[in-house]
């Protein structure tokens, strides 16, 4: 991509946070509880998903400083193991992660700003034929998904300069969460948990089953990677890119692992199993504050989504971009506008997620792709092995810290939760399998066309 380099390490790690950090830490912990039994495996599942994005970071880090271009994993994808891997990756990528993953956070942002303004409801149709309807949550969610969209026309840095603030304010938020719950602990008489080895049992559960309970965990984690995407407008890739993977993935498991502690502590295990709609971190805050907890915790999270669809959505075009101009894409998505910014990729992009919001199906789409995008990370970690082979002259200015064991061990790990899930989970590992192998006839007709 011909641009200025403009993202410097800051906006970069502010990058990396703002798409980590959505709404999956106030919810997931609920589900994972009813699976893993008891504190000391919930808070363990934690510790495991934050070592190995640490690790999958680290891999990435060496392919991002060696090959620092738009589209990141698409083309490390693409230089490990040929144009096929590489275009999957990025048919999946646009097919539903990104903008699956952009309209179910626009959703969320939607519900969450109906605790402040009610008239924002699923209930309230404004449309309906049949089955089909749309609500004033699914209006919302699209409005912000092209109010963002038309934001990040502008150049890149100005796009950066949003997601600084949204993912500051959300940190600060996020501290502050974490600050009264523990404070809240330390004056209340009842503690909730102290820790007993016994029950620290994952032989006894099944190392399947805790594999299979840690999707929530990890895909709570998730987008991290999105930072590689922008690699051509990064200021010194070579060096910002690796210590941006590194600060954001750091940064973000130590308030995950926080966030965890508290909910422990403040609330029962048996609390946080049955809490409303799986909303553990409402819970906290209304067992903290009382009802005005509810508010300031529809507050945190409003400023949580909203900055985490628009470091989606500045990212992901920048993969359909860099397709576009190998030919596996709509050709207009390789054009850039006055600002640099890749204009009709973001618009086609839009598109879709809207598509995705008033199908109401993106939520199954999103659960069939856990297995998926999973075996594309194992398939990039790997690709640090492939190009260390391939391409032995290949300059990179940063090595993985202690290879080979950090990347083999995270693809050790993840086989394993990929295994769990085929076994455990078929109902979406399988499906979503097949939304990647539907790809392959898409891209013998494109090489057809091309021949």
């Amino acid at each position: 991509m011909k641009s200025q380099k403009k993202l410097n390490l800051l906006d970069s790690t502010m990058l990396v946070i703002g798409s980590m950090i959505g709404s999956g830490i106030f919810i997931v912990s609920a589900g994972m509880s009813r699976d893993l039994l008891s504190v000391e495996n919930l808070l363990l599942a934690w510790l495991l998903t934050g070592i190995m994005t640490f690790f999958a970071a680290l891999s990435y880090a060496e392919l991002g400083a060696a090959m620092p271009k738009a589209g990141g994993q698409y083309i490390y994808l693409k230089e490990a193991y040929g144009k096929l891997f590489g275009f999957l990756y990025g048919w999946t990528l646009f097919a539903v992660i990104q903008t699956g993953t952009i309209a179910a956070v626009g959703v969320a942002f939607a519900k969450f700003t109906g605790v402040l303004l009610p008239v924002i409801s699923e209930k309230n149709a404004l449309f309906s034929i049949g089955s089909f309807h749309i609500s004033t949550v699914q209006l919302l969610a699209i409005a912000v998904i092209w109010l963002l969209t038309f934001s990040n026309f502008r150049e890149v840095k100005q796009g950066a300069f949003i997601q600084n603030i949204f993912t500051l304010s959300k940190i600060a938020a996020l501290l502050f969460v974490i600050a009264a719950g523990f404070y809240f602990v330390w004056q209340s008489p009842t503690i909730h948990w102290k820790f007993d080895a016994a029950k620290l049992n994952i032989g006894e559960l099944g190392i399947g089953i805790f594999a299979a309970a840690m999707v929530g965990s990890l895909f709570s984690s998730d987008a991290w990677n999105n930072i590689t995407f922008t690699a051509s407008e990064i200021d010194k890739p070579e060096r910002t890119l690796p210590y941006s993977l590194l600060l954001g993935t750091g940064a973000v498991t130590l308030l995950y692992l926080l966030s965890n502690l508290v909910y422990v502590n403040a609330i029962s295990f048996e609390g946080i199993q049955h809490a409303e709609s799986d909303r553990v971190g409402t819970l906290l805050m209304l067992t903290v504050f009382g009802q005005v907890g509810s508010v300031l915790m529809a507050l945190l999270i409003m400023v949580s989504t909203f900055g985490c669809i628009n470091g989606l959505t500045l990212s992901g075009a920048r993969v359909y971009y860099a397709m576009a101009k190998d030919g596996y894409f709509l050709k207009q998505a390789a054009v850039l506008n006055k600002n640099h910014s890749p204009q009709k990729a973001l618009v086609m992009q839009a598109v879709w997620a809207s598509l995705l919001t008033l199908s109401g199906s993106y939520g199954d789409l999103l659960d069939y792709v856990v297995f998926a995008v999973l075996l594309f990370y194992i398939l990039t970690v790997a690709a640090v092995f492939v190009l260390r082979k391939k391409q032995p002259d290949l300059v990179r200015p940063y090595k993985v810290f202690a290879y080979p064991i950090v990347p083999a061990v995270y693809i050790i790990m993840a086989s394993i939760i990929c295994v769990s899930l085929l076994i455990y989970k078929p109902n979406y590992s399988y499906p979503g399998l097949a939304i990647v192998l539907a790809g392959v006839p898409v891209y013998w007709l494109i090489q057809r066309n091309q021949k």
